[in-house]
């Protein structure tokens, strides 16, 4: 639990900002240049550059530049990271919690009064 892959921490760090997280939304319906990125964003462009570092180095984004626009896509393999440790978390917690529904229902069912109790 505690030595997890540092790309997972990267990935977790950098999908904490809003800001980054309303980018890789953006990116997940499709490659988009960075001014379409800054658009819709109250902020100047270096501060968007800034954002897309972070998402570069933890590898959830990919771009390239092509005479002078540079595209942006989403890299779906580090988001596939974050993924697997979700599942694995849930997947623990459905069984915890399967266990505790059998538990209450055996619980419930031996605290009915038998026909001969009442």
């Amino acid at each position: 639990m505690l030595n997890q892959t540092p790309s997972l921490d990267r990935v977790f760090q950098a999908l904490a900002d809003p800001t980054r997280r309303a980018m890789v939304e953006r990116l997940s319906r499709g490659p988009a240049s960075v001014s379409e990125l800054a658009k819709p964003l109250a902020m100047s462009l270096p501060a968007v550059f800034q954002h897309l570092q972070v998402l570069e180095a933890s590898g959830l984004v990919r771009s390239e530049k092509v005479g002078r626009v540079r595209t942006c896509r989403v890299e779906p393999e580090a988001l596939s990271v974050a993924e697997q440790w979700i599942n694995e978390r849930r997947a623990g917690w459905v069984r915890r919690l399967d266990r505790l529904g059998v538990f209450l229902a055996e619980s419930a069912a031996s605290d009915k009064p038998g026909p001969d109790q009442t």
